[in-house]
């Protein structure tokens, strides 16, 4: 992030900022200069034909006469096709575990640009064996050296306007001599306890699809999502499925197996189901067996003959074995914090050394692994000046911010990093108040850096000392008693705080519900201002309820103005309705303690899961301290939110690990459709990055298909400077893709993604102040060509939304590979009355790149080197 000084010079790419692309753009050219000499397989003279005939399935197909199968039928005059979107993808099962010598593509005129030739052994985690990015259609046979019984095309550009489309893809191979397609084996779920999301009525229970009658049948409500689910009442080895439907069939479902009838991990997929008798050869284990239907091929409801499984018997144990299973007997809440929770009271001594010792380490550790959550007991604290540095969370354990004061200052500054405090990330202070010794508190940060529930008895500085460069930043709930100055500051949220003033601005000030906020101005002065939030609900916080630690969770709000503070109406829940969770805590653990009823602790530090932690009661709270970090391993998603009413996310960083995922934090699965008006899901405080500390890939950051959800300042960063930085290297798309209903973003930083920052389908979405960044380290203008547009826009409106609003939004190019590109848009969206922006504007910083308009082609470009904003006030 690039901010300028205080005067109107433009910015100037700092020494460091100028050698970190100089670096990735050296390391790039090693990179690709190596794979050069990577020895490729060629296609052996003995290798057979593997795909021909074998189920495939698609991510998406153009409509019924376009299967995947079409590809896999030795017909040359069948094909499949997707729809018109990026990513898409084509796999095939082999039936066995195969060597794989080359691949062959048969295109038709719809072809990839930038594709991907990858195998698996499980159809969920991925290993890339091929990649390029100058795709040139006609008939491909690439040579390569993998093996897996699943092979997929991935196709991530399209070279035209339409979708991706095959005639056949062929895969050639030897099949592994110690594996062979899966046996029937015997039939497990006879009898059994059959259960399901819904029943049409009570003569079509989930009974009737394991009772051996093909004259009973299982059906659902008309709705998506549902599933139907058998417990065989042991962990099984599952090797065959076969679904006997009525007319009313699947279109797009799983098949899914759990230990625990909680942890669902899908062993089959499809999105063109045909309906019929359809046996299904798959490879898992699991003592539940269900299949999860997200989109039906007919009105109806799903219905169902009969639901078999076959496969071989355990023997008995339904616990599951290793590490990762969770424990078999009740899991208590409460407990202790850990040891880099620092608990301080009044009488504690050298209370100043140890906050010193904990900024030395943190002041300059950006990716280091260590985590602290500094906290302060009621009372009174004289002379102390705790500086902030990376990681550190800082909070009072009074119920209101004035039982703990704080005659001191708590600082961030930027002497680490000569005076720029672009770099201030990860660090919050919340529920307490500061009475600044020079009358002046100084908080200099940027992104995920959040200034909560604070009383400033005095005035406020968001510049570094010698008002260097700075890009925040976020303030909620906070009562700054005299003056708010943000100085070089280019962009800053404030939501629901009272405030003795506002000085200056620099690009983009934004408020809501901010008594003694600046009057309306934008773009002269900067400042969008709203009179009241339209919702928002506080963030949960730890404080102690006489001796006892619990959680407050403040009561939603709506038309909000001003702090929720003293006597906060919400409700309270003791530590003990928690699992107190550490380091080196299994997923499998947390998910058993969430499925029991307990909500979540996150205590500071490094949590690697090996599976989702899945919330998926009602009114769970999920809260991170000292910035607590979930790493995905393997390719899974980190954190998946059921689609049910009130959870609340609060206070840790998704970090992603190396395997590819999907998702990183998905809210809601796709297709769910509840109302949620009443009691939203919240996430606050909820931070992802994808590179930085180290190799990290994600297809999408967040993702929200439930209805009626508040986004309370997030940042979601593809990492332009640290460890595992490049194109190529830490490849993410998509930052944020909404798909439900009434969804609102209070505080949304989304930033490099290489596809849409922003992209939102569903309607009535709301944000009010939007940062962003374009990806810098776009190789060339082909790199993001989208179609005939140059560049994905920052923020996509899809076509077909009716109904959208956003207050305060920006963004900013700064294309240091390619200084040439061109954006077309920084926004898009439907022209429709419903859909309206106010206040928007797009920078390049220093000329590095430009922008051809604001929103569609509303809106001056930027031109020259004089970083100077284009602004739209009002659209349509």
């Amino acid at each position: 992030m690039l901010a300028p000084p205080t005067d109107s010079a433009a910015p100037r790419p700092s020494v460091l900022t100028g050698r970190r692309n100089v670096v990735a753009a050296v390391l790039t050219a090693l990179v690709a200069s190596l794979l050069l000499f990577v020895p490729m397989r060629s296609a052996h003279a003995a290798d057979t034909l593997l795909s021909q005939g074998k189920t495939a399935t698609a991510s998406s197909a153009e409509n019924a006469g376009t299967p995947a199968s079409a590809a896999v039928d030795g017909d040359n005059g069948t094909r499949w096709s997707s729809a018109a979107a990026d990513p898409q993808w084509l796999q095939v099962d082999l039936g066995a575990t195969a060597h794989i010598g080359s691949v062959t593509l048969n295109w038709e005129a719809a072809y990839a640009k930038s594709f991907q030739i990858q195998t698996s052994a499980d159809g969920t985690n991925w290993t890339g064996i091929y990649s390029t990015t100058t795709g040139t259609g006609g008939n491909q046979t690439v040579s390569v050296n993998g093996s897996g019984r699943y092979v997929r095309l991935y196709g991530t550009v399209r070279a035209t306007q339409y979708g991706y489309s095959l005639w056949e893809f062929q895969v050639f191979g030897t099949v592994d001599g110690s594996t062979t397609p899966p046996a029937a084996g015997t039939l497990l779920s006879q009898g059994k306890t059959a259960s399901a999301s819904s029943t049409e009525n009570a003569g079509t229970p989930a009974s009737a699809a394991v009772d051996g009658d093909n004259g009973t049948r299982w059906s659902s409500a008309a709705a998506d999502p549902q599933w139907l689910q058998v417990d065989l009442g042991a962990t099984d080895t599952i090797s065959q499925v076969v679904l006997n439907w009525e007319a009313a069939y699947g279109k797009s479902f799983q098949i899914q197996t759990s230990t625990d009838g909680t942890n669902w991990t899908s062993v089959y997929s499809t999105t063109a189901g045909t309906g019929g008798v359809q046996t299904l050869n798959v490879t898992g284990s699991g003592r539940y067996v269900r299949v999860y239907g997200t989109a039906r091929g007919t009105g109806y409801g799903y219905s169902l003959w009969e639901f078999q499984v076959f496969g071989t018997a355990g023997s008995g144990d339904t616990g599951g074995t290793g590490p990762t299973s969770p424990p078999t007997g009740p899991i208590q809440g409460g407990g202790d914090l850990g040891p880099n929770v620092k608990v301080f009271d009044p009488s504690t001594p050298n209370i100043q050394a140890q906050l010193d010792q904990i900024f030395a380490q943190q002041e300059s550790n950006q990716f280091g692994t260590q985590r602290y959550q500094v906290f302060f007991k009621p009372g009174t604290y004289d002379g102390l000046n705790d500086q902030v540095g990376f990681y550190t969370s800082v909070s009072g354990l009074g119920k209101n911010p004035d039982d703990v004061q704080i005659n001191g200052d708590i600082t961030v500054d930027a002497g680490w990093f000569n005076g720029n405090a672009t770099q201030n990330f990860w660090r919050s202070v919340e529920n307490l108040a500061i009475k600044p010794v020079s009358g002046t508190d100084r908080w200099a940060v940027a992104q995920a850096a959040p200034f909560r529930r604070i009383h400033v008895e005095g005035g406020l500085n968001l510049a570094p000392n010698g008002y260097g460069w700075a890009s925040g930043g976020y303030i909620a709930d906070s009562k700054i008693d005299g003056t708010v100055g943000p100085y070089s500051q280019q962009q800053w949220y404030t939501r629901d705080s009272s405030i003795g003033g506002w000085v200056n601005g620099v690009w983009n000030m934004v408020f809501s519900g901010v008594q003694g906020a600046p009057a309306q101005g934008f773009p002269n002065p900067v400042y969008t201002t709203l009179n009241t939030t339209p919702e928002s609900r506080d963030k949960p916080y730890l404080y102690l309820d006489g001796n006892n630690y619990s959680v407050f969770v403040p009561n939603l709000r709506t038309n909000a103005s001003g702090v929720d503070w003293p006597n906060t109406p919400g409700t309270s829940i003791p530590l003990t309705q928690f699992y107190v969770a550490h380091p080196g805590d299994s997923a499998a653990t947390i998910n058993a303690a969430l499925a029991q009823g307990l909500n979540l602790l996150l205590t500071p530090g490094i949590y690697h899961v090996d599976q989702a932690i899945n919330v998926t009661r009602a009114n769970t709270v999920v809260l991170g301290l000292g910035y607590a970090t979930v790493i995905p391993d393997n390719g899974v998603d980190a954190v998946k939110v059921a689609d049910v009413d009130g959870v609340k996310l609060a206070g840790f960083l998704i970090d992603a690990g190396a395997g590819n995922s999907a998702q990183l934090l998905q809210v809601g699965a796709p297709g769910s459709n509840a109302s949620h008006a009443g009691n939203p899901t919240t996430i606050q405080d909820v931070f992802a990055r994808i590179g930085g500390a180290g190799p990290g890939q994600a297809q999408t950051a967040f993702e929200v298909n439930s209805n009626d959800v508040i986004i309370d300042h997030t940042w979601l960063w593809r990492a332009d400077h640290g460890a595992g930085v490049g194109w190529t290297t830490n490849p993410s798309d998509y930052g944020l893709r909404v798909n439900g209903n009434n969804v609102l973003a209070t505080g949304l930083f989304v930033e490099h993604f290489e596809k849409y920052d922003v992209e939102w389908a569903g309607q009535n979405g709301k944000t009010i102040f939007f940062q962003n960044e374009i990806a810098y380290d776009a190789p060339n203008q082909a790199a993001i060509q989208n179609g005939s547009i140059r560049g994905f826009a920052a923020y996509k409106v899809d076509d077909n939304v009716t109904t959208h609003e956003g207050w305060g939004l920006g963004s900013y190019c700064n294309f240091t590979a390619d200084p040439t590109i061109i954006q077309d848009h920084g926004f898009e969206a439907p022209t429709t009355a419903g859909v309206k922006f106010h206040d928007l504007l797009v920078v390049s910083l220093g000329g590095m790149g430009q922008y051809a308009h604001v929103i569609n082609d509303t809106g001056p470009g930027t031109s020259g080197t004089g970083t100077t904003p284009s602004t739209v006030t009002s659209y349509p």
